[in-house]
């Protein structure tokens, strides 16, 4: 399927590994020029090495409140037009609801919620002028709850919610405002958690693995490229008709409606 991305610009959030490098690498691999942002700048200037299209690195704390349009003002000043805006960048603390602090709290709506937010109201006006996309990455926890993930399921469904209401807007502007929720995806953070497992149940990582997998009633763990496809395809014309969509890519662990 021809997805008719190539020499459009995309900024990717969140970029440096995992689900956002998987991002990065499916979207150049379709011609994009892209501005990648993350914390780790020796990981986001190794990344842009490797890629095949006109790629630019910034390394930038979105938690700060003006990072987001300076982030935005780079990528149009060092290509003249922003197309896409993948909102990836964020992780959020588990645990159990009485043992979060505060200062777990806010740092898990400072990056993942607040980042994205400025991000999209920095990026709005170069997207109207384009006629562009933005696609949030959130995840299953906003959608269905979970003792140990209260304040990343709090986040992702702010986010949800935030998509809804700039794809309302979007009709209006020209914008297109999807959102995608990955399941269980085997990136660092899964296998540190299989890891974590393994040393409680004192067995192989292999079989917690299979123990973790069975629990959420999944046949595998996703591929950060599995959700790297699907955020081509909503940056693409191809998706012209999604508009608030809210697509689930989580081998069916999302059982609710």
């Amino acid at each position: 399927m021809e997805l008719g991305l190539s020499g459009k610009v995309a900024i990717v959030t969140g970029a440096s590994r995992g689900i956002g490098r998987a991002i990065a690498e499916t979207l150049a691999s379709e011609g994009m020029k892209l501005m990648l942002a993350a914390r780790s700048a020796d990981q986001l200037h190794s990344l842009v090495t490797t890629l095949p299209t006109e790629c630019m690195a910034q390394a930038v704390d979105l938690c700060k409140p003006d990072a987001p349009s300076l982030l935005i003002e780079n990528t149009v000043a060092r290509f003249n037009r922003l197309d896409v805006l993948v909102n990836n960048a964020g992780a959020t603390k588990r645990g159990d609801f009485l043992s979060l602090s505060e200062a777990d709290w806010s740092d898990g709506f400072a990056l993942k919620f607040f980042g994205a937010m400025r991000c999209c109201r920095a990026a709005w006006p170069h997207l109207v002028k384009s006629g562009g996309v933005i696609i949030n990455i959130a995840g299953v926890g906003g959608r269905t709850g979970s003792a140990e993930f209260a304040i990343g399921g709090s986040v992702n469904a702010a986010l949800l919610n935030l998509t809804k209401v700039l794809a309302d807007r979007g009709i209006k502007d020209g914008v297109r405002v999807n959102a995608i929720n990955p399941g269980s995806i085997a990136t660092e953070r899964l296998q540190t958690r299989i890891e974590r497992l393994a040393s409680e149940r004192g067995i192989a990582q292999t079989e917690a693995a299979q123990s973790m997998a069975q629990a959420l009633r999944v046949a595998r763990f996703g591929s950060p490229y599995e959700i790297a496809r699907a955020v081509a395809f909503l940056a693409s014309p191809q998706s012209a008709y999604c508009q608030g969509a809210i697509l689930d890519v989580d081998g069916g662990q999302t059982r609710t409606l």
